[in-house]
């Protein structure tokens, strides 16, 4: 009698845990599934067949795309030990996803937004770059274009004028680097009559003068000008090589005004008009002007 008592008494107190712990599990799945147990154990109990899992239905998309003949896998019978694996490899799984966010979904709006107008900001950056590109490489050509043609003028002005003023003499202009007219540098070779050099610091003062206004009026006579003003640019000539620049500047006024500020008396006799200052015999300067006319 007291074994039996024992055992009704075990029973009772196992049973009642049992039923504490029904109620305990179905108000977990009540409130974090929503579903009520009968509902669960319809659609997720024993009985019923267990789908395929993800991997199992990537595995089988992956195998079709390649093109191999497969079956999609069919559901299988409940296995109690192998739900439980699943189930553990899940919160697993679960766990190392962290703490949901609450706020993910509009902290994902904010982010969304920003990266909406940044790809838009990006966008036009990218076509002003575009039309940037475009622009410059319009001006290069045009730029291109224009150096090409002074160039060619320069130069072939260049050896005329040269020849001018160093009469049996030899000079030209070269570029450094042919095959990039935007980044080419040119050189100025000049050989006087009698002499084989070529470089202008073996030329002496006088001769690198006179090459330097060689350059310049081949310059004016490829690019005229409306007027020119020259600051004692024959102050290093001699009077042979005086005489010949002031014939280069007597054909630059034909089609030009010159403004010649200078020392040298032959540059005075070819002017129009002279502007300076004189010293009276009262010792105080004075600003003069005077017409020059030729005598008939």
């Amino acid at each position: 009698m007291d074994k039996l008592t024992d055992a009704v008494h075990r029973d009772e107190v196992l049973r009642a845990q049992n039923r504490l712990r029904l109620e305990q599990l179905t108000e977990k799945v009540l409130g974090e599934h929503g579903l009520a147990v009968d509902d669960l154990v319809g659609e997720y109990g024993p009985e019923v067949p267990v789908p395929p899992s993800a991997a199992e239905m990537a595995e089988y998309e992956a195998a079709k795309e390649r093109g191999e003949e497969v079956v999609e896998p069919p559901p299988m019978p409940y296995d109690r030990g192998t739900q439980e694996r699943r189930a553990q490899r899940a919160e697993k799984d679960l766990t190392l996803l962290g703490k949901v966010n609450p706020l993910a979904l509009e902290e994902f709006a904010a982010l969304e937004e920003r990266y909406r107008f940044l790809s838009t900001q990006l966008e036009d950056l990218k076509n002003t770059r575009r039309d940037l590109l475009t622009v410059v490489r319009e001006v290069d050509d045009k730029i291109l274009e224009v150096f090409t043609t002074a160039y060619a003028d320069v130069a072939r002005e260049f050896e005329i004028v040269f020849s001018t003023l160093f009469p049996g003499g030899d000079g030209r202009l070269v570029l450094t680097d042919p095959d990039d007219m935007l980044t080419t540098g040119i050189e100025v070779e000049a050989r006087p009559p009698g002499k084989k050099v070529k470089r202008l610091s073996l030329l002496s003062g006088g001769e690198r003068s006179l090459t330097a206004m060689a350059l310049l009026v081949a310059i004016f006579r490829a690019r005229p000008s409306p007027f020119y003003v020259l600051d004692e640019i024959e102050a290093a000539l001699d009077d042979v090589n005086l005489r010949r620049l002031i014939s280069l500047m007597e054909e630059l006024r034909e089609a030009s005004q010159l403004i010649v500020i200078t020392h040298q008396k032959p540059t005075m006799e070819v002017a129009d008009a002279l502007y300076g200052v004189s010293m009276r015999g009262d010792g105080i300067t004075t600003v003069i002007s005077q017409r020059l006319r030729a005598v008939s």
